[in-house]
């Protein structure tokens, strides 16, 4: 979903990957001492950025917990958490019916409790992904073209709530 959000998404969006492998699990103690390294640099991209993609698959009926487990780090000091006020779209794919429907719904109540401004609906819910996807990359036209339309609704979202707006 990623890859195709960055290919498809409109020329004024510049889509960056954030790997998560290192970032460490959230302690308090730890934030006292500092923010360790992968922690640092996911804040100062997510704070240097327009706009922020989260892309999830579903876990037990819900978001993974090493995403879940960046979002906290990334949420800390409160009240100045490098999401407050960004642009923000979740999308997401899984190979049961329900296409990260429940994953997403957690998202946005973390994204919203952070003062992101979620885009609404429709969302991108991909069902059955196993049998959409193949060598890594997205074949169902239909997928595509919902992801390109959130990408282009995204575009015009960070338009008018992201730092260029006036």
């Amino acid at each position: 979903v990623l890859r195709a959000a960055a290919r498809t998404a409109p020329v004024e969006l510049d889509v960056v990957e954030h790997a998560l492998d290192d970032v460490p699990l959230y302690n308090f103690d730890v934030e006292q001492q500092g923010d360790p390294p992968g922690v640092a640099r996911l804040k100062a991209a997510i704070a240097g950025a327009d706009g922020v993609l989260v892309v999830t698959p579903e876990y037990q009926h819900g978001v993974p917990g090493v995403l879940k487990n960046a979002l906290d780090w990334v949420s800390r000091p409160p009240g100045r958490s490098a999401l407050q006020d960004k642009p923000a779209v979740v999308m997401g794919a899984s190979p049961g019916m329900t296409g990260t429907a429940r994953a997403q719904s957690q998202l946005r109540q973390v994204l919203t409790y952070n003062a992101c401004r979620v885009l609404p609906p429709p969302e991108v819910l991909i069902a059955r992904a196993a049998e959409k996807v193949h060598d890594g990359e997205f074949t169902d036209e239909t997928s595509l073209e919902f992801i390109t339309g959130a990408m282009s609704r995204f575009a015009d979202w960070v338009a008018a709530y992201g730092p260029a707006r006036t």
